[in-house]
């Protein structure tokens, strides 16, 4: 017998997350009538972890469906929107949710028009489009925007695929995803950036000698925040920082390039925010932005 409240569920995009997270919806017992799926890449991935379920027009999806992920990137999601809105697709009473991390439920207001329920439901978590998203889904937080009548709908939802919904005001969603992927995406470039100059002094494997460290120094920091705080920025050395400089400058080809500029902001940053923790003092902070503001003779 299936549970009270199944929902026949359409997926519109089947990338990495939609399919991931319709995937969970299933294992929650809830229907997928149909996923969208444009891409050779994106119907294999609707095959893998939608086994068995039809891949269909959008139309026929929001025809069918009594809730209606929406996982298309940012900037398609408006105009799907409202081009739905103006076939007439949206149905009374039906459940519409993005998977969007900036927009809240105003990006649904075509949706709202049409008398569907909007919500959205981001996952704060990079995905693989494989199985083992499902696992990470467990460990999971999703920034979860609603009307107050409908926000146990949305966190429900979330709770059934197993992670934890956080409610975030509509006026926050962009600074909550800027947030998101200040700390994600930049963390990719630092790694980049640190196994880059490694490689070019030798170093024949980066990740082994940078694994034991970033993995300690994450947990640290998510453990005590900016008390885990350390380095020569931190200690005010400002010799040190000064010979970092001069030495990425000249790996830059004279500062041209991307890896001088990351580390004078973010030096500059942790000044700032040593400072502001009493770990510097003004006298130090001035040194260490004399040191990062040198330039070439």
């Amino acid at each position: 017998m299936a549970k009270p409240g199944r929902l026949g569920v359409g997926i519109i995009g089947a990338g990495k997350v939609g399919a991931v997270l319709g995937a969970a919806l299933r294992a929650a017992e809830h229907a997928v009538i149909g996923v969208s799926a444009v891409s050779e890449a994106s119907r294999e991935r609707a095959e893998a972890l939608l086994p068995g379920v039809p891949v269909l027009e959008v139309q026929d999806i929001v025809e069918r469906a009594e809730l209606v992920l929406l996982a298309v990137p940012d900037d398609a999601l408006p105009d799907l929107v409202e081009g739905l809105a103006k076939l007439g697709a949206w149905q009374p009473g039906q459940l519409v949710a993005h998977t969007s991390g900036r927009f809240g439920v105003g990006v649904l207001h075509p949706v709202r028009a049409a008398g569907a329920i909007p919500l959205a439901l981001h996952p704060a978590m990079t995905f693989t489009g494989m199985s083992l998203d499902l696992t990470r889904l467990l460990d999971c937080t999703f920034g979860v925007t609603a009307d107050a009548a409908m926000l146990p709908i949305a966190q429900a939802l979330v709770v059934e695929m197993g992670a934890e919904p956080v409610a975030i005001a509509e006026a926050d969603r962009t600074l909550y995803h800027a947030a998101l992927a200040h700390g994600s995406n930049h963390l990719v470039t630092l790694v980049a950036q640190a196994s880059e100059l490694l490689r070019d002094v030798g170093v024949e494997s980066p990740e082994r000698m940078l694994g034991p460290l970033l993995r300690a120094t994450l947990e640290n920091a998510l453990a005590s925040g900016e008390s885990a705080l350390t380095g020569p920025v931190a200690r005010g050395d400002v010799g040190t920082v000064r010979a970092h400089a001069e030495a990425l400058r000249e790996f830059d080809g004279g500062g041209h390039g991307d890896i001088l500029a990351a580390y004078l902001a973010m030096a500059r940053a942790t000044a700032l925010r040593a400072e502001g923790r009493g770990l510097l003092k003004p006298d130090q902070l001035k040194g260490l932005n004399d040191a990062l503001d040198q330039k070439e003779d």
